[in-house]
């Protein structure tokens, strides 16, 4: 008998324990989604990309720059992609120092 009542008990804190698991990826994805799942690049011809800095400060990638690889776009921080630098410029945005 108490072979059966401490296999229940297990199995009760293994569901537990999986039930935790789970509540901790759903926060996960909530809190870290646009960087676990990018935006893509709207064309082939629109590859600059526009960054909200920390400090809040627009600032636009250009493919070969130190950063432009690291730097992951998020549309709902108001980050996105530009298809020249003349468009970035005119919406306010300026180049990466690097």
């Amino acid at each position: 008998m108490a072979n059966i009542v401490n296999g229940f008990k297990m199995r009760n804190v293994t569901i537990a324990v999986s039930l935790t698991a789970i509540a901790a990826m759903l926060v996960l994805v909530l809190v870290f989604g646009d960087v676990l799942t990018p935006a893509p690049t709207p064309t082939l011809n629109c590859v600059i990309k526009g960054n909200i800095s920390i400090a809040g400060e627009k600032i636009y990638h250009v493919p070969g720059q130190v950063f432009y690889t690291a730097t992951v776009i998020s549309p709902s921080h108001g980050e996105r992609w530009f298809c020249s630098e003349s468009d970035a410029l005119a919406a306010g945005w300026r180049r990466a120092d690097q």
